[in-house]
């Protein structure tokens, strides 16, 4: 068995190189996600480590002596943060010449020989879905014979191995909670809208819809929702109730939780059995959702714990939402907001300015459109059209930007890369800060901000770091324009 490091490499301050694999800046607060897509081979490789660097404020200097002893390093990529990565790459191989380094992620997985191309110490990059190939790779299995990998031959060639088949019976994956608990330092971890300290981990991979911006269902996971049975998912997160106690939320990751409605019910009741819910049981969940949601559902949601939702509206517009495929209906978005209102179910909504079929009328539509619903707090973000997307190859047929994949300035916040003839991105970059703004700065959502942190001294003292967060964001936003 070689001696396996995983990696998620050293970045921008404050940028999460890996959730920057959908969402490709430095949030507006400080904020980090969970190495899941680290974690998961991490649990099936015995011996191995996993170092997430960005959320640990690790710098090269910090981690530089743990290449020494190693055989194979798994470090996650994007395209955002693909060319810091390889120089990472270079810096391990430098300093241990007979290590095989291997890249994963969407970044690789749609453009491996390009990234091998650009990336001279990669050994290979893994397409599709890689947990298993990382584990006959550890094994020492030769590159020549693993599933699911383009590789570097002796002579310099690329060589594309067959694709890995999905994996269908997704019990056979571990758990993910016992490799955060050993290597990670859980209270790194921060999400502008869940408690703190949270776990987030998946219960199963693979999206229905069929939205032209999103990544990760047309590159690794595709769209059939393949997921762990009720008992194994119960069963991680009795092992977070045990082994992390201080634990205060547990997010249930999946693109869209809610969209088997069966499950996600059966689901909430068992956890409904293990206290949630519950008066003084002082844990609660949240997951991704759609806004479609119906009210009953909801109800048996919320009666067993479920505290917040994380929905993307993208748009106020319909015609933008039909433009992306996003399958929903503003006025279904809207008795589904008014639901969770009336239920107490706490919503943070994403938002996308730029979307095909932009203009400035439809940029007002959608802020008044959040102010109208009034979601808690909100995510706005600028249209990126990730390489392997839908939105991708209609930007580039259309001439609506250039094909780089240069998505941020060199200190890491965002670039609105789409630009349409009547709407140039300086615009719509511009209309991010003025949307948080007219979000934000109202008397009713102040106060509701406010009153949170009066009730809760925890919350008072993060909103209060979030805050002088947010205002550095809007000057950083001001400065870049």
């Amino acid at each position: 068995m070689k001696r396996t490091l995983f990696l998620q490499a050293p970045s921008f301050d404050g940028y999460d190189g890996g959730a920057g694999a959908r969402y490709q800046m430095k949030r507006e607060v400080r904020s980090f996600w969970y190495p899941t897509w680290l974690a998961q081979p991490a649990a099936m490789v015995p011996g191995s480590k996993l170092i997430d660097a960005p959320a640990h404020d690790l710098g090269w200097d910090d981690i530089a002596h743990e290449f020494d002893a190693v055989d194979l390093v798994v470090l996650h990529t994007s395209t955002p943060s693909f060319n810091q990565d390889v120089r990472t790459a270079k810096l391990i191989k430098q300093r241990n010449p007979a290590v095989m380094i291997g890249f994963v992620g969407a970044k690789v997985a749609v453009e491996p020989d390009e990234s091998l191309a650009n990336g001279g110490p990669i050994d290979f990059v893994a397409r599709e879905e890689y947990d298993f190939t990382i584990v006959e790779i550890a094994e020492g299995k030769p590159l020549a014979e693993v599933d699911g990998i383009t590789w570097r031959a002796p002579d310099g060639t690329f060589v594309r191995n067959r694709d890995r088949a999905p994996i269908e019976d997704m019990d056979v994956l571990p758990m993910v909670s016992p490799v955060y608990k050993r290597d990670l330092t859980i209270e790194k971890y921060f999400g502008g809208y869940l408690r703190h300290p949270y776990v987030s981990f998946y219960t199963g991979r693979g999206c229905k819809s069929r939205c032209t911006f999103c990544l990760w269902p047309q590159t690794i996971a595709g769209h059939n929702y393949r997921f762990r049975s009720i008992p194994k998912v119960i069963e991680e997160v009795q092992y977070i109730l045990r082994e992390m106690p201080h634990v205060k939320e547990v997010f249930f990751d999946d693109d869209t939780l809610t969209d088997n409605r069966e499950r996600v019910e059966e689901l909430a009741r068992e956890l409904g059995k293990l206290g949630f819910g519950k008066p003084g049981f002082d844990i609660s969940w949240s997951c991704n959702a759609k806004a479609n949601v119906p009210y009953a559902t909801l109800k048996v949601l919320k009666e067993n714990g479920l505290r917040l939702l994380l929905v993307g509206y993208e748009s106020g517009n319909q015609q933008i939402l039909h433009n992306i495929k996003k399958g929903l209906r503003v006025d279904v978005a809207r008795q589904f907001t008014k639901d969770c209102h009336a239920l107490g179910i706490v919503i943070h909504g994403t938002f996308i300015l730029g979307l095909p079929g932009e203009t400035l009328e439809t940029i007002e539509e959608t802020i008044n459109y959040a102010k109208e619903i009034d979601p808690h707090t909100i995510q706005v973000s600028l249209a990126a059209p990730y390489p392997g997307t839908f939105l991708y190859k209609q930007a580039v047929e259309n001439g609506w930007f250039d094909g780089s994949d240069h998505l941020l300035t060199d200190g890491g916040n965002q670039i609105a890369q789409l630009s349409y003839p009547h709407l140039p991105a300086s615009v719509i970059f511009d209309k991010v800060a003025e949307f948080y703004k007219r979000f934000y700065f109202r008397p009713s959502k102040i106060g509701s901000i406010v009153g949170e942190m009066l009730r809760d001294w925890d919350m008072m003292k993060r909103r209060l770091r979030e805050g002088v967060e947010f205002f550095d964001f809007l000057r950083r936003r001001k400065e870049a324009a």
